[in-house]
Formats: C-alpha cells, structure tokens, sequence
C-alpha cells in the first residue's frame, strides 16, 4: 500500500494535507447510484496495463476488468508515478501522480469483444513541475494537488488469440482541479492556491489484456 502521507509529500515545501475520504465516498455514491456490484459473472475476468499511458508519462499502471451481465462489464485501472519524487533546487521536473479510473462499459456485441461504449470517473493526486500542459500546467511553475472528474468514452477490443488482447479507448468530459502553485526550483515560493475546470479528452489508452477464463 502506497503511503502518500509519509512518500508522496516529502518535500519540505510541501503544504497540502487534504483528506482523500471525501472522494471515497463520491466514487461509493456513483457506483450505489447506478446499482452496480461488480459480481464476476461465469468465465470472464481480465487484467490489462495501458501501454500508450505507460510509455508517454513512464508511469507503471495496471487495471482490471470483471464481467458483471451478458454485455456490461466494470473496469478499475490505476497508475503511480514516482519519478523524481524529491526532486533537487536544480532538477524538480517531475510528473507524480496517483491516477484511479473506474469505468462501466456496455459492449455492443458480447462483452472483451468489438466495440463498447462507456461511463468513466477520475481520481488523481499529483505533485508536477517543469512540463508543459496545454490547458493545465506551465513548466515554470510546480502544481500540487487533487483532481476529479469523469466522462464518457468509446473503445474496441481485437482478440488476438483465446487469452490474448488489445484494446484501444478513448474518452471526453471534465475534471474539476484544486491546487497548490508553486516556483519550479525545490523550496520554491507558493504563488497561491488555485481552483480550475478541464474539458476536454479525459482517457486515452492502447492496452494489452490478458483474459482468464
């Protein structure tokens, strides 16, 4: 278990202690609210890691996939970055994150096969300075802090084999964003605490999929 309190804040210009629980507990209203128990129906089951993610931001991701009716499945993917977590007054660039993505998918045909479409939500912790984001961040500047948000999405799954698969996806909505701003450098001075509102792409992945049966 990644311990965020004692790892992902040990810089000591860091400041920001919000509790996490809040949005536990939207995540918990989201799934109630739309009746789904993520029950595992009779064969299928899958683990998968999102390569473009991977491979783009260098950060090790892994996620799975249940059967939960005849055309609907729920996925739970998540990644972690901790790439120069500490940082130094010379080189602070750095992309760290904790990203949580639930997502409920209804499969046009049957379920880990051809087209699907879905509903996504987004939790993500994170501590990036030195990169250009357009519509996000500015690599002048060190960003601390929480986002949530969700969407809808489209994919299609290829079977390659009995077991073996690849799935491309996408997704647009929109992730509301609290932050701490800081100066790049380590110890950098607070600018302030800011507040935005993303809308736009919110996933993109190219995945392989291992199926159990």
């Amino acid at each position: 278990m990644i311990d965020f309190k004692n790892n992902y804040y040990m810089q000591k210009d860091v400041c920001h202690h919000n509790s996490t629980s809040h949005w536990l507990t939207y995540f918990s209203i989201l799934f109630y609210f739309i009746g789904i128990v993520p029950t595992v129906q009779s064969q299928d089951i899958a683990v998968k890691t999102n390569l473009l993610y991977g491979a783009g931001t260098l950060t090790p991701n892994l996620g799975v996939e249940w059967g939960i009716g005849k055309k609907e499945t729920l996925d739970l993917s998540a990644g972690y970055n901790p790439w120069n977590l500490n940082g130094s007054y010379q080189n602070n660039r750095k992309l760290v994150h904790l990203l949580i993505e639930p997502e409920l998918r209804y499969w046009t045909c049957q379920r880990f096969n051809g087209h699907f479409f879905g509903i996504h939500g987004l939790y993500s912790r994170y501590n990036i300075g030195g990169y250009d984001i357009p519509g996000l961040f500015d690599a002048d500047y060190r960003y601390q802090g929480d986002a949530i948000g969700g969407g809808l999405s489209y994919g299609y799954h290829w079977a390659l084999s009995k077991h073996w698969g690849m799935e491309f996806n996408i997704g647009l909505g929109a992730v509301w964003m609290t932050y701490d701003k800081y100066d790049c450098p380590k110890c950098g001075d607070k600018v302030g605490k800011f507040h935005n509102t993303y809308l736009g792409p919110t996933k993109a992945g190219i995945s392989l999929i291992y199926i159990i049966k």
